[in-house]
C-alpha cells in the first residue's frame, strides 16, 4: 500500500489517460453529489413540515363544545353544552400517566386600558402551562404560576403586540392594565410563532377571570399535551377516549359530532410521518439509484482499462511480476480515482445545499441539510464497489498467461 513505485506507477497511469480518468471519476462524483443533494432537500421537506407543527404544542389534544344536533337521553337537540372546571379536572386526572402538560382556557374579549390608550382584546383565563401549550417565549418577566392561581392574583402576561399598542415606552412589568373597570399587574411580555393575532392576546389566572364574571366557573376549552412516549396511534385513541368520557358525562349523542369535538394533532402527525415515510423512501431510491449508477460505471471502466492493458499484463508476468502485486496495482488506482471523486462529489454537494439554504422556503423546502452518517455510509458503499471493481477484472487478468496476454490487441 505505501510503496513508492507503485503510487508512482499509479501517477503515471493516470497522467497518461487524463480523459480516462476524468470519465470514470466524473461518474462517482456524479452520483455523490446527487445524492447529497437528493437526501438534502428531503430532510428540508422534513424541516419544513416539522416547524408547520412547531406553533403550538405538537403532541396537543384541544376539546371543546358547542351545540347539540340530536336529541339523547330526554334532553333535546341545539342544546349548548358547556365545560366547567369539574370537567376539566375529570379529563385530566383520567389516565394520568398519559397526560404531558394542560390548562382549560376561558376566553372573553374586553376593553383594556392603559393611559390614553384601549382596545378591545382577547382575554385567556388558563394556568401556567399554557405558556408550553401554546410555545410561547418569554421576551420579559415571567408566565403565570400557581401561585397566582391558588391567590387569584390580578396579574397579567401580555403578548407582544398588546405592549406595542398600549404601553409604547419603557419596560410594561409592574405596569397597571384597566381590564374591564379591574386593575391587572403586568408580569411578563411573551412572543408567539403564531404570528400578530396570538400575540394580541393576554394572559390571567382562570381563576380570577372566573371570578370577575360573577363566580363562573365556566371552561371554554382544555388543553392537553398527552405524554409524548406515546405512539400516534395510541395519541389517536387516547383522544377520542377522551372525547367518547366526555359525551357521555355531558348526556351527548355518541355519533353526535358538535356536541363535544376534539381536534388531535396526532391525527395530523400520523398523516405527516406516512407522507414522510413514503418521501423518505422515494427519496432513497432514487439516491440508492444514483449509487448503483455509480457503481455500474466504475465497475464498466475498470472493465474497459483493464482490458486496455492486458498485454502491459502480459509484459509484467513475463519480467516476474507476481498475479498479486498486479492485483494489488489496479484496485489501488481504482480506490484512489473513487475516493478523490468522491471526495469532490460530496463538496461540491454539501456547498450546493449551502448555498440553496432558505431560497426554497416558498416550496416547503426549509434548511436542506444531510448527515455526516449519511455521507459516510455512501461514500464508503462508493468506496467499496470501486474496490471491487478493480479486483475483480484484475484478478482475471491476472490469470491470463504471459504468452496471452502479449498476443491480446
Amino acid at each position: 500500500m505505501f510503496d513508492l513505485d507503485r503510487w508512482q506507477e499509479i501517477f503515471s497511469s493516470i497522467r497518461s489517460n487524463v480523459l480516462r480518468t476524468v470519465l470514470s471519476g466524473f461518474t462517482v462524483a456524479l452520483g455523490l453529489f446527487i445524492f447529497v443533494v437528493l437526501f438534502g432537500i428531503g430532510k428540508g421537506l422534513q424541516n419544513a413540515f416539522t416547524e408547520g407543527f412547531a406553533r403550538d404544542a405538537q403532541n396537543l389534544i384541544t376539546i371543546y363544545t358547542g351545540k347539540t344536533t340530536l336529541a339523547y337521553k330526554g334532553l333535546q337537540s341545539d342544546r349548548t353544552v358547556t365545560m366547567d372546571n369539574e370537567d376539566y379536572d375529570f379529563l385530566i386526572n383520567t389516565d394520568k400517566e398519559k397526560v404531558g402538560d394542560a390548562s382549560p382556557r376561558y376566553t372573553t374579549s374586553l376593553m383594556v386600558k392603559y393611559g390614553k390608550e384601549s382596545g378591545t382584546y382577547q382575554i385567556n383565563g388558563a394556568e401556567p402551562g399554557e405558556k408550553i401549550i401554546e410555545n410561547r417565549k418569554m421576551l420579559d418577566g415571567r408566565y403565570l404560576s400557581p401561585m397566582d392561581l391558588e391567590r387569584k392574583q390580578n396579574v397579567a402576561v401580555i403578548g407582544r403586540m398588546v405592549q406595542r399598542d398600549l404601553i409604547k415606552n419603557g419596560s410594561p412589568i409592574g405596569k397597571d392594565l384597566n381590564i374591564n373597570g379591574t386593575m391587572f399587574k403586568v408580569v411578563g411580555v411573551f412572543s408567539d410563532d403564531g404570528g400578530d393575532w396570538d400575540e394580541r392576546h393576554i394572559s390571567v389566572p382562570i381563576t380570577t377571570l372566573q371570578q370577575m364574571k360573577k363566580g363562573s366557573d365556566t371552561v371554554s376549552t382544555a388543553y392537553i399535551a398527552y405524554n409524548e412516549k406515546l405512539t400516534p396511534q395510541e395519541a389517536i385513541k387516547y383522544g377520542d377516549e377522551l372525547k367518547d368520557r366526555l359525551k357521555a358525562r355531558k348526556n351527548v349523542a355518541p355519533d353526535d359530532e358538535n356536541g363535544v369535538r376534539v381536534w388531535n394533532n396526532a391525527q395530523n402527525m400520523n398523516e405527516t410521518f406516512q407522507f414522510m415515510a413514503v418521501l423518505t423512501i422515494i427519496v432513497g431510491f432514487i439516491g440508492l439509484g444514483t449509487l448503483l449508477a455509480g457503481i455500474i460505471g466504475i465497475s464498466n471502466i475498470m472493465v474497459y482499462i483493464v482490458k486496455e492493458r492486458t498485454k502491459e499484463i502480459g509484459v509484467r508476468k513475463a519480467i516476474g511480476a507476481k498475479p498479486r502485486s498486479i492485483v494489488a496495482l489496479i484496485v489501488q488506482e481504482s480506490v484512489v480515482i473513487t475516493v478523490v471523486s468522491g471526495i469532490i462529489g460530496v463538496a461540491v454537494g454539501v456547498l450546493a445545499l449551502s448555498l440553496i439554504g432558505d431560497s426554497l422556503e416558498e416550496y416547503f423546502i426549509k434548511s436542506p441539510s444531510v448527515g455526516w452518517g449519511t455521507i459516510l455510509m455512501a461514500f464508503i458503499a462508493l468506496v467499496c464497489s470501486g474496490l471491487i471493481a478493480g479486483f475483480v477484472p484484475a484478478y482475471r487478468a491476472s490469470r491470463i498467461k504471459p504468452i496471452e496476454a502479449l498476443r491480446t490487441e
